[in-house]
């Protein structure tokens, strides 16, 4: 087996292929184009798409160089892959700004100065906004019957739960087919690779990619990402986990991957690490206090990936004082509060709240009554608790539990 393909199975990116066996022999061969597809629906990546920035960080370790596709044209639509409800249509000019941040994210992760796996970023909206409907209908679609595009499980879901689904984005998997057939034209990509709900638009490619190039290209997913709890990869209690520092701190995501469970530690160490696979098998086998340490490397890890190794040592000693020392740190998230809004103080709820550590005021409350939630390290036990200018002069640290601190500073 090719040595790409076998460290793919390996750190668990492994799901389905098209043509396995031909694919390892092309790999074998020659050093190959392979292109991820990222929707520009928000201005920032989530912890959700880690798993396929990893995949394209693995292909260049192997030699071959990275397509990243950005959808300017196609987030004009929306993919109805996985969603059980139309998208919300968003303006050209958030469609760009969302494209400049997430390009800009990706490429942190991704810089190579090898001229022959440096990445190339693309926008299929450069080719999909000069194409003539007659043209493409007549062209193109005549490859689609309905009766396969409705068996496809993105359709049958909205179907089956009679729920909408427009005709615009009906046409989705026609625009995603076009785009392997034109980057294969373009840029001699022979790969296409995403997670397992891609699986249908991807052989869709694949075949359209054969019919009119007369070429032979290759699928490869990933697998639907879950905890060992059950619940989705990708957010915390209090919302998705962001890639870039504007929406969360690089503290918060190193606590966020410190907080994993012990029977996830091996399984996200391969899949979002690079640290050697026997290494990542034998810190996921500690026990006890051990396997904290293991999350330690996870977290820093990760973060180092994602916001450098100072960001990674600071948020580590962040967590080591505020959990070690009982004391504040300045990394710590921190809600600004303008002098206006103290004169008649604010709630110490509303406070939980507005820093991010609760969700609501509802769970606020619980926490309270549970006893913990602090001021300082100390205890407050009433949900009717008022914060005023004097309690908040020297930037004070607010605790929704032993893991969650912030900071509320006055402006």
């Amino acid at each position: 087996m090719n040595i790409f393909l076998k460290e793919f199975k390996e750190r668990g990116f492994f799901y389905q292929c098209t043509g396995e066996e031909n694919l390892s022999q092309l790999l074998d061969k020659e050093k190959i184009n392979a292109y991820i597809g990222f929707d520009c629906t928000a201005e920032s990546l989530h912890v959700g798409s880690l798993l396929q920035i990893m995949c394209l960080r693995l292909l260049q370790k192997h030699g071959h160089r990275p397509i990243v596709l950005l959808g300017g044209g196609t987030t004009r639509i929306g993919d109805p892959s996985g969603k059980d409800k139309t998208r919300t249509i968003l303006s050209e000019e958030e469609i760009e700004k969302n494209i400049k941040n997430i390009e800009k994210i990706l490429k942190n992760f991704l810089t190579d100065t090898n001229p022959k796996t440096k990445p190339i970023f693309v926008n299929n909206y450069s080719w999909l906004k000069n194409l003539n409907y007659i043209s493409f209908l007549r062209d193109i679609g005549k490859h689609f019957t309905i009766n396969r595009m409705i068996s496809m499980e993105s359709v049958k879901l909205r179907l089956d739960r009679e729920q909408p689904l427009t005709f615009l984005e009906f046409n989705y998997m026609l625009l995603q087919a076009y785009d392997f057939m034109e980057l294969n034209n373009r840029y001699d990509v022979s790969l296409q690779m995403g997670g397992s709900d891609q699986w249908g638009n991807i052989v869709n490619g694949i075949d359209l990619t054969r019919r009119l190039n007369k070429k032979s290209v290759f699928g490869l997913t990933t697998p639907l990402l879950t905890k060992a709890d059950g619940s989705k990869m990708g957010k915390s209690a209090n919302g998705a986990i962001w890639l870039n520092s504007d929406k969360l701190s690089p503290y918060e995501f190193w606590q966020f991957w410190r907080n994993t469970l012990d029977a996830d530690v091996g399984k996200f160490l391969k899949l979002f690490t690079e640290l050697p696979v026997s290494e990542c098998d034998r810190l996921g086998s500690l026990e006890g206090q051990n396997i904290n340490e293991a999350k330690i490397i996870l977290a820093n890890e990760v973060t180092k990936l994602c916001h450098g190794e100072e960001a990674a040592l600071s948020s580590e000693k962040t967590a080591h004082k505020v959990f070690t020392e009982d004391s504040s740190d300045e990394n710590l998230p921190t809600l600004e509060i303008l002098n206006t809004e103290i004169i008649d103080g604010i709630s110490f709820t509303q406070a939980l709240v507005r820093t991010g550590l609760v969700s609501s005021g509802k769970e606020a409350k619980r926490i309270i009554a549970g006893g913990g939630a602090r001021l300082n390290d100390q205890v407050i036990n009433d949900a009717g608790f008022m914060l005023y200018a004097a309690d908040l002069q020297k930037t004070p640290k607010i605790s929704a539990s032993k893991k969650k601190h912030a900071l509320i500073k006055v402006i």
